[in-house]
């Protein structure tokens, strides 16, 4: 498929200088940007389930603490696995 864009000179310019319209640059900038899309969608689809279920959300102090205990479960694990080691 071929496409034509038209762009403001000076954007042009810049972007061709950055090597940012040959077809490879071009196409893993599409794919880049349509990856964000379906993230974006499926968090915003994952917020609306969460909604739909009535699962209150959580304070940052509830935030951090389940930061926390994960960062000490994987300290945990990793000094485990070192004592393991000869």
């Amino acid at each position: 498929m071929e496409l034509t864009v038209t762009l403001p000179d000076t954007l042009a310019n810049e972007a061709k200088a950055a090597g940012l319209l040959a077809p490879e640059a071009i196409e893993r900038l599409l794919r880049e940007a349509i990856e964000r899309r379906r993230q974006i969608d499926s968090f915003f689809t994952t917020v609306e389930r969460l909604r739909a279920a009535g699962i209150p959300p959580m304070s940052e102090e509830e935030i951090q603490a389940e930061v926390d205990a994960v960062r000490a479960e994987r300290r945990a694990a990793g000094k485990a696995g070192r004592a393991d080691r000869p």
